[in-house]
């Protein structure tokens, strides 16, 4: 598996990854490849979006963040990063997620965000135990929410690499 900046050739698969996942969740969500382009690979506010690519070249997994402004849909501090993680449906403990937040640590660093954001669906047990093993903590919650902050300094590689929480 690589893992490597996400483009606008790479909506289309995105866009199937994603309609899988969000069936999966009876979500209505959208998730056209116009919509994946414009709201993940090339979004004002994006830092990275970066994708994982299996050996035959397969979008496994895709990682977006982008920077936290004023008015913000979730209601996170300017400032702040704001990510979602979206993991083919099958692959789960293969090191997928693990290696999308270290590239998107990285991104975030370079930008000088030292905070993250993950807003989860209080039923997505799932992504609360994939961003609790990445160093996420509950900061607050809203109605059907759980937020979770990651403060990057706390967040060391070797605990990244070992799924150590900090």
């Amino acid at each position: 598996m690589t893992v490597r900046a996400a483009t606008a050739a790479d909506a289309e698969a995105m866009s199937v990854l994603l309609t899988e996942i969000l069936e999966s969740w009876k979500s209505e969500r959208p998730r056209s490849p116009d919509y994946v382009r414009q709201h993940y690979i090339e979004h004002p506010d994006e830092i990275q979006c970066s994708v994982a690519v299996d050996e035959d070249g397969s979008i496994i997994g895709f990682q977006s963040l982008r920077m936290a402004n004023e008015g913000n849909p979730y209601g996170v501090t300017p400032g702040w990063g704001i990510i979602g993680t979206y993991v083919k449906l099958g692959t789960a403990r293969r090191g997928v997620g693990r290696a999308l937040f270290a590239a998107s640590r990285d991104a975030a660093l370079k930008a000088g965000v030292s905070k993250i954001d993950a807003s989860i669906g209080e039923t997505n047990e799932k992504a609360v135990n994939y961003y609790e093993a990445m160093g996420f903590r509950t900061y607050r919650t809203k109605p059907g929410v759980i937020c979770k902050c990651c403060e990057l300094r706390n967040v060391s590689d070797s605990e990244l690499a070992t799924g150590v929480n900090s």
